[in-house]
């Protein structure tokens, strides 16, 4: 009998024999899936392939019935909003690259234990990889949260690639008023890989949907060990190393809480807004025409210049230390804020806050008409500008908004 797709089979080469499941390929190579979740190539004119066992179709049935007819109805009900990401991704065999395939359904079925947690109502809202993001997906995720919630979804779950989260967790912050946990949920390496972090990820995402936490907030692994998961404002998270399990942080802030593993108990290490203190509300309108720049030393003025003569409406520059930038930029400062557009100032520093009122370039600034962008992340700041702009053309209200800390992305005191 001849070996299929998915099938278990033995591979001989050389005197070397190889045992795993054969997957799919478009080159003239054998694709292996060993024990261990790697995956090896193997030049087909070379190699003997014997069966060892057919893959099981009676397993494959069972996992195609669909998540609607497997609710528990003493659980409660979780909206998954899946927008692609490492979470949803697999290896491609046509070109050996991880790329967004899996849908939210694909999920369930691949980590059973979710089931356990919830009952769960999936919808892609797009399936793209997170560098893809635009301003205008936030819209239509902070629609389809929306939507979701007052049609009766007690939590929300969205998947999405980690490269971009804390900007989309950010947006969300603002424009969704939610009575009910809305906690995006991503992964560092794909399911492919015996190292995965999605499983526990998705799992720990799962708990805090379900619990009494009605933030936007970010889940991720904690730690390097599958021990525990992080539960991170959705304003105060960074993503701090390219590929560590543990990548993201709380900046100038504690956690929410932390999620224990395998126990998924949740233990909290400060204030949180609860469930039902806030009424459902929509605010979705953003102005996508805004610009973070980095002030570097002996950076030109000219990229500042550019963005002020270009229809830009507003401005957040990532100064030095305390949030200060050369003072030959501070001329255009001056004819920014003139021109009614606001320039808020914030630091390179991780951690610490923007005070321009210690040295004179800080005072010039401020009396150029910048703002201090306090203790937010550079990121942070540009989506809130973007978000203070779509809703409101008047630049006064604006720049209140800018000072005022409206989704926790302002914290008085950074002595952490």
């Amino acid at each position: 009998m001849q070996a299929e797709e998915y099938d278990k089979v033995r591979v001989e080469i050389k005197g070397i024999a190889y045992e795993g499941t054969l997957m799919p390929s478009q080159t003239d190579s054998i694709v292996l899936k060993l024990k261990n979740g790697y995956n090896i190539g193997i030049k087909h004119e070379f190699a003997t392939i014997t069966l060892l066992e057919k893959k099981d179709e009676t397993n494959k049935l069972k996992d195609t019935v669909s998540a609607e007819k497997r609710k528990n109805e003493k659980l409660p009900r979780i909206s998954i909003l899946s927008t692609g990401g490492t979470i949803a991704s697999k290896i491609d065999y046509r070109t050996g690259a991880v790329t967004s395939q899996f849908s939210a359904e694909d999920i369930l079925l691949a980590i059973p234990e979710l089931e356990e947690i919830a009952n769960y109502n999936c919808r892609m809202i797009y399936s793209i990889l997170s560098e893809n993001m635009r301003p205008s997906y936030w819209v239509e995720l902070a629609r389809a949260v929306y939507e979701e919630i007052k049609n009766g979804a007690e939590g929300i779950i969205i998947t999405h690639g980690t490269d971009t989260m804390m900007y989309t967790a950010t947006a969300l912050s603002f424009m969704i008023e939610t009575p009910v946990p809305v906690v995006l949920v991503g992964s560092q390496r794909s399911a492919d890989r015996p190292s995965s972090d999605n499983a526990m990820n998705a799992i720990c995402a799962a708990v805090v949907a379900t619990s009494d936490i009605a933030e936007v907030c970010v889940v991720m692994h904690g730690g390097t060990s599958d021990e525990f998961c992080h539960i991170h404002r959705g304003t105060k998270v960074r993503k701090m190393h390219t590929s560590r399990r543990d990548a993201f942080q709380s900046i100038n802030s504690k956690p929410i809480g932390r999620i224990e593993y395998p126990s998924r108990e949740i233990k909290m290490l400060s204030s949180y807004v609860k469930r039902g203190e806030k009424k459902l509300a929509l605010h979705d309108r953003i102005e996508p025409k805004c610009a973070l720049i980095k002030y570097a030393t002996g950076a030109s003025n000219e990229s500042l210049l550019f963005h002020v003569g270009s229809g830009y409406k507003g401005i957040v520059l990532e100064g030095t230390g305390l949030g200060h930038v050369s003072t030959e930029w501070i001329p255009l400062i001056k004819t920014a804020t003139d021109a009614g557009i606001p320039v808020i100032l914030t630091s390179q520093c991780i951690n610490g806050r923007v005070c321009d009122r210690v040295y004179d370039t800080g005072r010039d600034i401020l009396k150029a008409g910048a703002i201090e962008g306090e203790d937010m992340l550079p990121e942070v700041a540009l989506v809130k500008l973007m978000w203070a702009l779509g809703e409101s053309k008047d630049i006064e209200k604006v720049n209140n908004t800018m000072r005022a800390n409206i989704a926790g992305e302002i914290t008085r005191s950074t002595c952490l």
